[in-house]
């Protein structure tokens, strides 16, 4: 359930740091420090990791909620990957998770990374904020089994790259990097586990950005006005407020159910739903905001496309469409004809049965 009072303080410290100005002044210089210091002075990346490993405590719901609130004010900090990614991570190996920013390499084809008796070496590929964290961290194969690693920033080299959003996804290469904090993955974490997790937090930024589209847009049809009267009572606009709105309530919807069906165990299905849901949006709802805006959402001085840019960044991002309508297809055909409906209504404890 949300704790109501969480959610009201986070809507209140983002919304007085990620103004507009904020935004972009983060955009241009690929960081925004005070931004973090504020988050992290409340204690909300840290939500969801165990008090006893450096945590807040807390729910993954918690932190899936407060990161819905983060993508409805575009916040420009590794909020996801600090605490819902590598904190858990770190967390589940029995490693202790830093007050500081960090962040996960989330897996790409193109990587090279190898570990081999303690050294890590290669380069991986669009890792979020690597330049502006503490520590990198890192699910990597030791034989036949699974490692978390954590690698201080300072001993890698970075190359910088942005997403659409503008958002660092950089290049970490590893020249031979001697590992100290390393263990034992926690049962059933593996990078299949990492990518559904990962794909989570996407589904519940988007879920925020979704919603805050919508209403950028409502409220501008609502106060422009053309040939005396708003341009929201003129039947074509209305169609595109009616798609947007449906788009983002369809998946805040999906983003709710993932996380509570995560918070209780398996929810693969609920998890890969989700994400298809919320890439399918991310085109459909942000045609939708700006032809509705006309000309004005195609300007930098409008915030429209601090959102509508941030979720076609996003839907790429632990899973495209492609992927999960794979993946969820594969699940539905491997159990079989008679488990189709139970699989629908029930989600993922139908799966196996």
């Amino acid at each position: 359930m949300t704790d109501a009072l969480l959610i009201e303080s986070a809507e209140r410290l983002f919304a007085d740091h990620c103004t507009f100005d904020a935004v972009e002044r983060a955009e241009a210089e690929g960081e925004a420090p005070g931004i973090w210091a504020a988050v992290a002075g409340m204690g909300l990346p840290g939500i969801s990791v165990p008090e006893a490993r450096g945590g807040s405590g807390g729910t993954l719901e918690d932190a899936l909620d407060v990161l819905r609130v983060a993508g409805r004010y575009a916040a420009p900090i590794p909020l996801a990957e600090t605490g819902v990614l590598a904190g858990w991570l770190l967390a589940g190996a029995g490693l202790s998770v830093p007050e500081a920013p960090l962040t996960v390499i989330p897996g790409n084809r193109r990587d090279t990374v190898r570990f081999d008796r303690g050294i890590l070496s290669g380069t991986a590929h669009r890792v979020p904020w690597a330049a502006s964290v503490a520590a990198i961290v890192a699910l990597v194969a030791d034989g036949a089994s699974w490692v978390v690693v954590s690698v201080p920033v300072d001993a890698v080299r970075i190359e910088p790259a942005t997403n659409l959003a503008g958002e660092p996804r950089d290049s970490v290469t590893f020249d031979a990097v001697r590992v100290t904090d390393v263990a034992p993955t926690a049962p059933g974490v593996d990078p299949a586990a990492l990518r559904y997790r990962g794909a989570l937090s996407r589904v519940a930024l988007m879920a925020g950005a979704l919603e805050r589209m919508s209403e950028i847009t409502r409220e501008y049809t609502r106060d422009r006005r053309q040939f005396g009267k708003p341009v929201a009572s003129f039947q074509a606009v209305q169609e595109h407020l009616v798609h947007a709105a449906q788009d983002a309530v369809v998946v805040g919807m999906a983003a709710s159910t993932a996380a509570r069906a995560a918070t209780r165990g398996d929810a693969r299905f609920e998890i890969g739903a989700a994400k298809l849901l919320a890439n399918r949006a991310a085109t459909s709802a942000t045609r939708a905001a700006h032809q509705a805006h006309g000309a004005m959402g195609m300007t930098r001085e409008y915030p429209l496309h601090h959102f509508s840019r941030r979720l076609w960044a996003w839907r790429s991002e632990y899973g495209d469409e492609r992927y999960w309508s794979r993946t969820l297809g594969a699940e539905v055909v491997a159990a079989g004809a008679d488990a189709l409906y139970p699989i629908v209504t029930g989600g993922s404890v139908a799966l196996d049965h």
